[in-house]
């Protein structure tokens, strides 16, 4: 019997924010008991990647199954709402996605929560896949007036605006709870795309519902917010996935459904990504590692680890084996299952991973141990199982080693679309503090 598929992202989660990857307790205890207790009962990846460490450009990357780079819309890091009425920044309609393949294997499918693949009329979730949709088109909104930094309303239940009261992550949650009831009372196979908004800025919990919006703007980005105040919203995301859990086993269908969770790029202002260095914007390791957690009972061993390399399109891959739908031959999938891993969690294979940035002139390729980087011209070379802080440039010392995968990843970008010189790059937290040769 095919599983019941659950696919949830954080937006900007650090990759120590969690307890089960050495996350602190905040004052009110652990942040998120919910997601420890999942990875407690499956698996937990150490060495898990994101595509991109920026938000749309992943999720490109995660619903095509492929490398970002391919599609003219995820040249944008990322795409802002000013590209409203764009007919090229977005995500193509015709082009083959996970709904649209899940749909076809005979699959319900439905997004809860955030898009940020392009804007209607020309793009939008109904348009590429997905069933059903309720949550915000662009990247950041205010979790109460679910206006985005320009003003403008973005909620919407598919392609309507939607006006509905209540903090946003408990919306997302409670509507996916809503879905997961109905899919069950239907007794069809469902695969929902739950992306949270948490913790993104605004820095804003449950209990700031009382302050005016004109006093919330304040909030947006650089300004406002707090450590107690990120915990919180964190630890909010995980009680909304904690609904969501027990209305699985409520209808006893928790054991044949994976959920997957993880993080669409690195962490922001106040993360926790120790022990790794740099944030989102960045392909230091604080950029691009994130948690990786997948819980299926009926198959992934209890307290399984893993340090498999993976990145966001295995998982698309991974989704698509795991439902037997087969992906668009005219599409090839760039991302490789692990279903493998997840049945036997001692199996590993060969997994190189590349990147790139307009940002900062950024290139990254990690193969085995090691990784190759690029930043403004200066290249690196580090073991990143001994060095996960990348403090320790060796290129100097096996110039070899750099070559090969410098060459490596030439020849790989050689495979994938120049970026266009109008691409854009919102500017967000850089590279500091690099080793020099």
């Amino acid at each position: 019997m095919n599983p019941n598929i659950i696919f949830i992202v954080a937006d900007d989660l650090g990759f120590a924010d969690l307890g089960c990857y050495g996350g602190r307790d905040a004052k009110f205890g652990p942040v998120s008991p919910v997601l420890d207790a999942l990875a407690a009962g499956g698996i937990r990846f150490t060495d898990g990647y994101a595509n991109s460490p920026v938000c749309s450009p992943t999720r490109f990357a995660l619903i095509t199954g492929r490398y970002q780079y391919r599609l003219r819309g995820a040249a944008e890091e990322p795409i802002s709402a000013g590209s409203k009425g764009s007919k090229t920044l977005g995500l193509p309609p015709e082009h083959p996605t996970v709904p649209s393949l899940l749909k076809k294997a005979g699959y319900k499918t439905a997004l809860i929560g955030k898009w940020h693949l392009g804007y209607p009329p020309h793009f939008g979730p109904i348009r590429s896949g997905y069933d059903e949709f309720f949550g915000p088109m662009s990247g950041g909104v205010d979790y109460f007036t679910h206006c985005g930094g320009n003003g403008d309303h973005d909620l919407y239940l598919d392609e309507q605006q939607k006006k509905e009261e209540g903090y946003l992550t408990d919306l997302l949650s409670r509507h996916a709870v809503d879905y997961v009831d109905r899919m069950a009372a239907a007794r069809e196979p469902f695969f929902l795309s739950l992306h949270y908004t948490a913790p993104h800025w605004p820095w804003e919990t449950r209990d700031d519902a009382h302050v005016a919006p004109e006093v919330r703007t304040n909030l947006f980005h650089l300004h406002g917010g707090n450590i107690h105040t990120y915990h919180r919203m964190i630890h909010h995301m995980d009680e909304g996935i904690g609904w969501v859990m027990e209305a699985l086993r409520r209808h006893g269908i928790a054991d044949n459904t994976l959920v997957v969770f993880t993080s669409d790029n690195g962490g922001e202002r106040f993360s926790d990504n120790w022990p790794l260095v740099g944030g989102k914007m960045d392909l230091t390791e604080g950029g691009i590692r994130v948690p990786w957690i997948a819980h299926w009972p009926a198959v992934i061993p209890a307290g399984s680890v893993s340090a498999q390399h993976c990145m966001t399109m295995d998982w698309s891959a991974t989704v698509l084996q795991a439902a037997r739908a087969a992906p668009d031959a005219e599409y090839p999938l760039d991302g490789q299952s692990l279903l493998q891993v997840l049945q036997s969690p001692g199996v590993q294979f060969d997994r190189p991973m590349f990147w790139r940035m307009k940002h900062r002139d950024q290139r990254a390729h990690r193969s085995g141990d090691w990784k190759y980087l690029r930043v403004d011209g200066h290249d690196y070379l580090f073991d990143v199982t001994t060095d996960a802080r990348e403090r320790a440039n060796l290129a100097g010392r096996d110039p070899e080693r750099l070559a090969r995968m410098r060459q490596a990843w030439e020849a790989w970008n050689d495979t994938m679309p120049a970026i266009p010189a109008d691409a854009s790059v919102k500017l967000g937290y850089g590279i500091q503090d690099m080793p020099q040769r």
